[in-house]
């Protein structure tokens, strides 16, 4: 009885010194988060977002800046669009979508990135982790990993989300966004994570990045290669048939108007210059920015406006939901209209 009785107070200090010196509870581990998140003057990350949303698995390396208090550059650079990298930029002046190649810039009347989940952008997954209360915990050897709900505004079909940190550093090392059933439908793997990193003055603004990102060819000549315009169909057509395709020549290019009706009516207009066009003022958009798994869109109540490999793209609709309204545009990756 007396070494029974020996045992179990042994046992109830290994558990007390178990619990005095081990592993941090959910909430430490958030409130660590968050000072980590207050104590950066900013940061600079590499990173790769895998989407699976639309007809083909895309990939994009994104490249994150942000300086502390409201200072964000994100440039993503999909390797199966020639024109290359499109930058998510918000200065003081407000938020912008560049495609520096093609000189084009949308500014957003928006409250970008507080409006939506961001699986790449440290105070979006901390933020998200917070508002959770239901958040699931997991501490393994390495990382802490949260399973959070998300927030998409403008897609309900991507409503949770698995975040790793990085144990020692507290930076997230990998995010996965999942579908109803739980599939990864999106992947973001950091390579890089620098903490405190400095800035150069202008970093931030609309004319080093849109000068920056041009290539060295278009920012002598101002121009592209003559190529005729190849009118895709989308994939996805929520029940509609295409029911007239108007072609038209500009003057510097071509326009194609296609026209689907059926159980929701679309139109779809794809243009193609031959010209890149002089820095203008920024086109103003209100709405939403959008990542369609292989271009950053610009969604508004009823519109959805892209550029992806040198063709410009409207989607227009009084009748398709936000949700379809993604889904047709994520699938105009397909075949050609004959």
């Amino acid at each position: 009885m007396k070494r029974m009785l020996g045992i179990l107070i042994v046992m109830a200090g290994f558990v007390f010194l178990l619990a005095a010196c081990g592993e941090k509870t959910q909430e430490d581990v958030l409130a660590d988060l968050e000072d980590t998140m207050n104590e950066m003057e900013g940061y600079k990350a590499n990173a790769e977002m895998s989407m699976n949303t639309g007809q083909e698995d895309q990939k994009f390396a994104i490249d994150i800046w942000h300086k502390k208090d409201d200072l964000f550059r994100v440039a993503l650079t999909n390797d199966m669009d020639e024109k290359g990298s499109q930058v998510i930029l918000k200065n003081k002046d407000g938020v912008f979508v560049l495609t520096p190649a093609l000189k084009k810039n949308f500014k957003f009347q928006s409250d970008w990135p507080e409006n939506s989940s961001q699986p790449y952008l440290y105070q979006s997954l901390v933020n998200d982790i917070k508002k959770d209360k239901e958040a699931e915990f997991e501490s393994t050897d390495t990382h802490y990993i949260f399973k959070t709900k998300t927030n998409y505004q403008s897609n309900n079909n991507l409503p949770y989300q698995e975040i790793h940190f990085d144990k020692k550093s507290l930076t997230p090392v990998e995010v996965k966004v999942l579908d109803k059933d739980k599939n990864a439908l999106v992947v973001v793997k950091f390579s890089s994570f620098e903490k405190d990193a400095s800035f150069k003055e202008d970093d931030f603004s609309m004319e080093k990045n849109m000068a920056s990102n041009a290539t060295e060819d278009e920012a002598v000549s101002g121009e592209v290669e003559d190529n005729a315009l190849t009118v895709s169909l989308p994939t996805f057509m929520a029940g509609s048939e295409l029911e007239q395709k108007k072609e038209i020549d500009l003057e510097d290019g071509q326009r194609a108007i296609l026209t689907f009706s059926g159980d929701k009516n679309f139109t779809l207009v794809q243009e193609k210059r031959n010209v890149v066009p002089t820095m203008t003022s920024p086109q103003e958009v209100k709405g939403d920015i959008i990542n369609l798994g292989h271009t950053v869109a610009g969604l508004s109540h009823n519109k959805l406006e892209w550029s992806y490999n040198g063709v410009d793209y409207i989607l227009a609709s009084d009748e398709l939901t936000k949700e379809e309204l993604i889904q047709v545009a994520q699938s105009v990756q397909g075949q050609e209209v004959k």
